[in-house]
């Protein structure tokens, strides 16, 4: 449940800039939090990571100030006038007996110290454009030809059709690398690409990717060519299931058209797909939360990777105590100081940052598992309760919009999956008693009577609606339609086998 892209505009307009840089701080996944940390490292030296072992080495303000080669004489008044500087207040960094700089620092006892690993996974893998590169590199081609046929590949997309006009890459071929071609030659090249793996690369619409992949087929002598025929001459009915007319067009008998179906719907429509998506960020999950029922009370945990032991680093002070404890205060060691300053307040700033984020997310997550308490000890859908960003807004004391980021970008591993968040959230839907109940358990029953369906005589929109309402659900048609379209189930007719 995510609010409307304009509705966030008006809200972020509303925040300080400190609510927004939390904003970002929220969307960042877990699996992308210690790059940010990192940069946030290398841009401030006043911050460190307490795991670390400290290098021991002296913290001088040295006579010939590194700042020299930056500044003029005369840039030194920029940030204040020589009173400003003789006023310079560090008290509060270098208090004796007061170690609130030096200990201040996003670990405490809510996060102890773990074994885990703190490094990212990093997936190697050969991309899809890659893989026909390799093939590309094994067919006998002259230098005219090949770069046809790298133009060729760089114009399939990631699903592994080739969508872009001949005519176009005759152009691209003319103006991009001064390469004249002619119609004929680039489409003698497709056809040679078109032998590549997986089966199905290269081709310009679906009914000649499953073709590609059937014709494959029977090179490697499987029995296929009724397939073959019924792609060819009667595709539309086909991809409408009119299977009667495909029947009598061609004098098939049912067994006949059940081995074409079996044939067609093992063939795969996206033949690149299988190899990008597994290249993508998307393709694996870090979970921000953990949930563990431990005999009936559950017990959730914050990922570490969301609490870094980050602090103040003690050599700052240090040099800061070493200015005041000098006779020798010029102009360029007091600049010096107020840099110092300035980072140390920096460093404090983002900490701060870091620890309400993990408040953030410690406190939405918390609220959702009371709000859905009997699901996270079932695993049943149906025990969802209807829930919006507002009640977890009320019960947490949070904004609504700092609820939609939480919810629309976290993840929470249980013992029955892992789930994003806004997987708990869910319009209510009044049963016959009065009762509110989730859409989510609607959508979960409706799903299961589609499921246990006669597939050979499917249930209607109108069955289905029927048989929701002898459940108890007070639900129309059109609502029935809505949700199993949310659900990427098809209509009856598009649902029926042989």
């Amino acid at each position: 449940m995510a609010l409307s892209q304009s509705l966030q505009q008006k809200l972020l307009q509303k925040l300080s800039p400190q609510q927004i840089q939390l904003m970002k701080l929220l969307q960042i996944p877990t699996a992308h939090l210690e790059e940010r940390i990192k940069e946030e490292l290398e841009e401030n030296p006043a911050l460190e990571v307490g795991e670390e072992e400290k290098n021991d080495e002296e913290f001088e303000i040295p006579e010939n100030d590194p700042y020299d080669e930056m500044k003029g004489e005369d840039d030194y008044e920029v940030d204040g006038t020589e009173n400003e500087y003789e006023s310079i207040d560090i008290s509060d960094y270098i208090s004796e007996g007061d170690d609130e700089v030096a200990d201040y620092k996003t670990r405490d006892e809510n996060y102890p110290e773990t074994d885990e690993q703190k490094t990212l996974p990093y997936k190697v893998e050969t991309t899809f454009h890659d893989l026909l590169l390799d093939q590309l590199g094994m067919l006998s081609l002259d230098e005219k030809s090949f770069k046809i046929a790298e133009q060729v590949v760089g114009s399939i997309d990631d699903d592994g059709y080739l969508r872009r006009e001949i005519a176009s890459i005759v152009d691209d071929l003319a103006f991009r690398q001064n390469v004249e071609a002619s119609e004929k030659e680039i489409e003698a090249i497709i056809k040679r690409i078109q032998q590549f793996d997986p089966p199905g690369i290269g081709a310009r619409d679906l009914k000649e990717c499953l073709l590609l992949q059937l014709q494959r087929q029977l090179i490697e002598g499987k029995d296929v060519s009724l397939a073959i025929l019924v792609l060819d001459k009667y595709f539309e009915e086909f991809t409408k299931k009119h299977y009667e007319k495909i029947q009598r067009g061609l004098n098939l008998t049912d067994d006949d058209l059940k081995d074409v179906i079996n044939a067609i719907i093992r063939l795969n429509p996206k033949p690149g797909g299988h190899v990008g998506e597994m290249n993508k960020a998307e393709s694996y999950i870090v979970p921000d939360f953990f949930i563990v029922n431990n005999n009936g009370i559950l017990e959730l945990t914050l990922n570490s990777r969301n609490a870094p032991d980050l602090r103040i680093s003690e050599g700052y002070r240090d040099m800061l105590k070493d200015y005041d404890k000098g006779t020798k205060k010029d102009k360029r060691q007091k600049e010096a100081v107020l840099f110092i300053k300035q980072k140390i307040d920096s460093a404090k700033w983002f900490i701060d940052m870091i620890r309400q984020r993990q408040h953030t997310l410690l406190s939405t997550m918390e609220a959702i598992m009371n709000y859905q308490k009997e699901f996270f000890l079932t695993g049943d859908q149906t025990n969802l309760k209807p829930m919006i960003l507002k009640d977890i807004a009320e019960m947490t004391g949070l904004d609504i919009s700092t609820v939609s980021r939480v919810a629309n970008s976290k993840f929470v591993q249980t013992e029955f999956g892992t789930y994003r968040l806004k997987f708990f959230f869910s319009e209510s839907l009044s049963t016959d008693t009065g009762e509110e109940v989730s859409t989510r358990e609607v959508k979960k029953i409706l799903s299961d009577l589609i499921e246990g369906e006669d597939k050979k005589k499917p249930l209607s929109d109108e069955r289905l609606t029927e048989l929701l309402q002898e459940k108890g659900y007070n639900i129309a048609r059109r609502t029935v339609a809505k949700y199993r379209e949310q659900l990427n189930i098809p209509v009856a007719r598009l649902r029926k086998e042989l």
